[in-house]
């Protein structure tokens, strides 16, 4: 093969269509519609995410379609690809919620699996769902061809203003006897009013978010309606891009770069995003070779303010910043203030800077994001904790609404189902710390988000009179005084295994501490009595996710090199 541009474009490609040699293979592909012409063409994998499960990616059938139109456009050959995608909206407070972080492994896997067999020679990725997001760069990093991420949009809100949170919290307010079984079949049947992901700053507008600060999308694909004539364009956009990116052999490690994961980081932190983020970055910056830790977010959060007025903290969902112009204002407001990196480069074969370079501002009447100078909040409201309960750290997110300072008496237990059941029954009362362990990546398996019990939490009236520790983790959606991510977990033996009711615990996100009131000796004693639990699970993927997963702090990623 000789080494001219259209053959360099065509370096996968061509080990898998040219040549008398791979005559079976063209076979194959001529019965799923490739021409001659087709064969000489550079090859674009379309992964996509659809399913009809979930909302969130119920219309991205149509998307996939979208890109693949935009590649071929452009002169490349487009070929659409499915892998799975788990609802964590209907999965919570489940068993089978354990499965959801475990689907964002098996999504990285499955996409580098199918390019990497198939000889794509770049990708277009299409999530719409917490964990398909951060799945989808895992498996683009991995392959480190050039590649362009689509986030499948977001939804609109129900009536009243209601998103799936809202139905969350009705089940609490029920459990308290605030609202009755009409009321909350109301919410039920409105909150969710068609396609696209969940509507406040949750962790799927979070990641994508990130994804757009990080340079892997193209400009305005985070803060796009699901169902909208911007969002068919995007994905036509980014089919078309691949193969600019392909000409100039632009590739994801062009891209995630340090200083970008440093951009992702800050927009997260000014939006009031996710603790999921926290996890999914690390993981990411992991596969692409960056490094990347608990203490970059909070040197990062230290001079960056939480502007945003969104949920679930706030008042105003992400359709409503999509009205007043997305994150690209917030964006380049971060820029002129010297808190973003402009000379990254992104998709668009551009930098940061120069993409931002004509973003005018938001409308003056906006309430959405606030100035710099009178934020939300001073500093980021993701806090990495520390202390004799996490002593590899642990994620909060504290927007200082529920005070910065919780001393309360543990109550403990050892599973999701067995603290939902006493929060609805009234045990958990004004002044508990809700422990809830061995919910950890290798504990649980799986790492669970704790949506169900914090909703119940907040729907009971103790969102600021109860606070909840946990070595599993939660949802974008979840507020109050909440620290997930405890590491090590208690099934590694972490201290969180040692707690007992009534112990005093202290959480301080001014100090960044949460710590148990019990003395090194105490400590020591009770960990000589502690023994390990049976693994739960001992064939399937579940059980394979234990075996391999690392540490939440490192990202709770599964291939580690040795």
């Amino acid at each position: 093969m000789s080494d001219t541009p259209d053959d360099r474009r065509r370096r996968h490609s061509a080990e898998v269509v040219d040549g008398v040699g791979k005559s079976a293979s063209r076979a194959m592909l001529r019965a799923v519609g490739f021409t001659d012409e087709d064969f000489a063409k550079p090859q674009v994998g379309i992964a996509s995410t659809w399913s009809n499960l979930t909302p969130c990616n119920s219309h991205i059938d149509e998307l996939a379609r979208r890109a693949s139109d935009g590649a071929d456009g452009a002169g490349g050959k487009g070929v659409i690809f499915n892998t799975i995608t788990i609802s964590d909206g209907i999965a919570n407070g489940t068993e089978g919620m354990k499965y959801s972080l475990v689907s964002r492994e098996v999504i990285a896997d499955s996409i580098e699996t199918v390019a990497g067999c198939e000889g794509f020679d770049g990708l277009v990725a299409i999530g719409g769902c917490d964990k398909n997001m951060p799945g989808c760069l895992m498996g683009l990093a991995r392959l480190d061809r050039p590649s362009v991420f689509v986030y499948g949009g977001t939804i609109l809100p129900g009536t009243g203003h209601t998103d799936i949170v809202s139905v969350f919290e009705a089940m609490g307010a029920y459990s308290r006897g605030d609202m009755d079984l009409i009321e909350v079949k109301q919410i039920e049947e409105t909150a969710i009013p068609g396609p696209g992901s969940c509507g406040g700053m949750y962790t799927a507008n979070t990641m994508a978010s990130a994804i757009e600060a990080l340079g892997m999308s193209l400009p305005g694909s985070s803060a796009q309606n699901a169902v909208s004539r911007e969002k068919r364009a995007d994905c036509e956009a980014a089919g078309a891009a691949v193969l600019e990116l392909l000409e100039r052999d632009i590739k994801p490690s062009d891209i995630m770069t340090r200083q970008a994961f440093e951009n992702a980081i800050t927009v997260v932190i000014a939006l009031g995003g996710s603790t999921n983020a926290v996890l999914h970055l690390i993981a990411m910056a992991s596969t692409i070779g960056v490094e990347l830790s608990l203490a970059d977010f909070t040197e990062i959060g230290r001079r960056v303010p939480v502007v945003a007025d969104l949920r679930p903290s706030g008042h105003y969902m992400m359709s409503e910043l999509v009205a007043i112009g997305g994150i690209q204002p917030l964006m380049k407001t971060l820029l002129d203030a010297g808190l973003l990196h402009g000379d990254c480069l992104t998709v668009t074969g551009r930098t940061l800077a120069e993409n931002l370079a004509d973003v005018a501002p938001y409308p003056d009447d906006q309430q959405i994001i606030a100035p710099l100078d009178r934020p939300v909040k001073a500093e980021s409201h993701l806090r990495i904790l520390h202390g004799n309960l996490a002593p590899e750290g642990a994620v909060a997110k504290i927007t200082g609404k529920e005070g910065t300072r919780f001393s309360g008496s543990a109550r403990v237990f050892g599973s999701e189902e067995e603290a939902q059941a006493r929060i609805n029954d009234g045990t958990v009362v004004a002044g508990d710390v809700v422990v809830i362990r061995y919910e950890g990546p290798r504990g649980g398996p799986g790492m669970r988000e704790m949506l169900t019990p914090t909703s119940a939490i907040m729907g009971r009236g103790l969102g600021s009179e109860v606070a909840l520790i946990t070595d599993g983790r939660f949802s974008g959606g979840s507020h109050g005084f909440v620290v997930g991510h405890v590491t090590p977990e208690a099934f590694d033996g972490g201290p969180l295994a040692l707690v007992e009711d009534g112990d005093l615990i202290t959480i301080d996100a001014e100090a960044d501490t949460i710590d148990v009131d019990l003395s090194d000796e105490e400590l020591i004693r009770r960990r000589a009595a502690w023994r390990q639990p049976a693994p739960r699970y001992t064939r399937g993927v579940l059980s394979k996710y234990a075996r391999t997963v690392s540490s939440a702090s490192t990202g709770a990623v599964t291939d580690l090199p040795e």
